[in-house]
């Protein structure tokens, strides 16, 4: 079922509370990386020059105690998005009461206004953590303050909060529509196509520590997938699986027959590294060598080796969809990132393929490579586009009135 969609809104004269995802890294005060504050453009920008009123929720960090507070604030966040829009942004220090209703009955069409961290709720009340336990009653109170209200932070789709499934549930029992931002329709179509109707040669790209983390995501596209290239530590759980010696490198011993089950899942679709990286410590400044599939007993693999970069580049260049999540090797250093940045390279260079990156480090080495313009779809979701990619319902997707 499609879902309603932001455009598909008459904003004119009304209150459009909008969950963004601001959660952008602070310290001191400055903003380290605003990307997500400029995803949310063009979603803010719909409805302002369509004469709406925009009302922006957003969570930020972890609050555990007054004393996050401080660092914790979104007035850094409401200054950036003025600059970016180039006109006034109200901040409210607040995101229920009095003042803030004032600060809302005071918009004029075209306004802007920023509410306080809506995870200070989990703290600022005597009653537990009322955003992140999703609170009714708070849903109910942030639904009261809007007309509509537009969900565009997909980061948090896969937790049922107050700030996105409450006031979403509230709306609609109001007969208020709750719609999808631009962003959010992005991630639903690019990442829900990948999963249910991809153009092949259809090929899963896997990396990070841990099968377990992924087990969900293999599973679901075995069936889909032409070819899954799996790359990073997790990649030494299954070449163990395999019988192959895998020295100190990193693995779960309890997942070696899950591993094999898998493999024999797959049938032949499981691609595995054929040479590694290996280092005698996690250092970037560790005595390395390349080996073969088998890792001596002193070493540990950090890195898909370069036979293994070659066989990946293959297996891509005649892909028409490709997803990919979590890096080939130890990326954080860079004498072990070489495997994660040919990848990048090689998506980058695909003709007329539907490109799609999730998880932290994927998109950290696409952006280090300056390639993320040529990647057709960047996801905003680690935790989010891995549950999507599992063939989850998100219950901040599910909560969203369909068309």
């Amino acid at each position: 079922m499609a879902k309603l969609i932001v455009s598909d809104l008459d904003v004119k004269d009304k209150k459009v509370l909008v969950r963004v995802d601001f959660n952008v890294p602070i310290k001191d005060g400055v903003i380290g990386d605003d990307n997500r504050i400029v995803a949310a453009l063009p979603t803010i920008k719909y409805i302002i020059e369509n004469g709406g009123k925009a009302i922006l929720l957003s969570h930020l960090g972890r609050v555990k105690s007054d004393d996050d507070k401080k660092e914790l604030s979104l007035k850094p966040v409401a200054e950036r998005l003025s600059e970016l829009l180039k006109k006034p942004v109200t901040f409210v220090p607040a995101n229920e009461g009095q003042e803030v209703e004032d600060a809302i009955n005071k918009m004029q069409d075209g306004d802007v206004i920023v509410l306080e961290n809506t995870r200070f709720q989990d703290i600022d009340n005597d009653f537990g953590k009322r955003e992140s336990k999703n609170d009714p009653k708070l849903g109910e109170y942030w639904a009261s303050l809007g007309d509509m209200y537009v969900n565009d932070a997909f980061g948090t789709a896969h937790r049922s909060h107050a700030s996105n499934v409450g006031i979403a549930e509230a709306m609609k029992k109001a007969d208020k529509p709750a719609a999808a931002g631009y962003l959010m329709e992005k991630e639903i179509k690019f990442l829900g196509d990948a999963v249910a109707n991809p153009v092949h040669p259809f090929v899963t790209i896997l990396g990070g520590a841990k099968v377990s983390d992924k087990i969900d995501v293999i599973t679901n596209l075995i069936p889909k997938s032409d070819h899954i290239l799996i790359g990073g530590g997790m990649a030494y759980t299954f070449l163990a699986a395999q019988g192959h010696n895998i020295g100190k490198s990193l693995f779960e011993p309890d997942k070696v027959d899950l591993a094999k089950q898998l493999l024999k899942e797959a049938d032949g679709k499981i691609v595995l590294p054929v040479d590694n990286l290996a280092a005698t410590e996690f250092s970037n400044d560790a005595s390395r060598e390349v080996v073969g599939d088998d890792i001596p007993d002193n070493m540990m693999g950090l890195d898909i080796g370069p036979k293994t970069v070659e066989k990946f580049k293959e297996i891509l260049k005649d892909a028409k969809t490709v997803v990919w999540n979590g890096p080939m090797g130890a990326f954080e250093m860079s004498n072990f990132a070489n495997g994660t940045l040919e990848v990048g390279k090689a998506l980058a260079e695909l003709k007329d393929a539907t490109t799609i990156i999730g998880g932290g480090d994927s998109t950290a080495a696409a952006k280090q490579l300056g390639i993320a313009p040529k990647i057709t779809h960047i996801s905003t979701g680690g935790g989010a586009s891995l549950q999507y990619l599992e063939g989850k319902e998100l219950p901040g997707i599910a909560c969203i009135s369909d068309k």
